[in-house]
């Protein structure tokens, strides 16, 4: 299973995700870290992600051959992360047919009612969960 993890501006979230990935998951997927800016992508490489790339075209590239694609609710909002996420990559992550795992933080003007507004880590716990359901369901036979 190849798992696209997409961040930007400081590349928390990124790291995140991509550690607690790697630690439940092990060697049983491919993590490709996803950055909008080389700071993001080089935390997600530190984090254990397998390969890193930067920038728009990257992004476009990659997420078309993902399982599925992890980060913020805000990857698939053309101008977020103060503008380093571009309408071509918002695009290219919507239109992937990998199935897109996102966490909901209330940022960038984009609120989801009904969610829980929980810390990143309980976020993130339950991002890896369902990616390891996921897994399960469709890899593993």
């Amino acid at each position: 299973m190849r798992i696209a993890v997409v961040d930007g501006q400081g590349g928390g979230i990124g790291r995140v995700i991509v550690e607690k990935l790697r630690k439940e998951m092990g060697d049983s997927c491919e993590i490709i870290g996803l950055g909008t800016n080389s700071i993001a992508t080089s935390l997600m490489l530190k984090a254990g992600a397998n390969e890193g790339a930067t920038g728009e075209n990257a992004v476009i590239k990659s997420v078309a051959g993902a399982d599925v694609i992890a980060g913020s609710l805000a990857i698939l909002a053309a101008n977020s992360y103060l503008g380093e996420l571009t309408p071509a990559m918002a695009e290219a992550i919507a239109s992937s047919r990998a199935i897109k795992l996102l966490i909901p933080l209330n940022r960038y003007n984009i609120e989801v009612p009904g969610t829980i507004d929980e810390p990143l880590p309980i976020q993130v716990d339950h991002l890896v969960a369902r990616i390891r359901q996921f897994y399960n369901q469709t890899f593993v036979k």
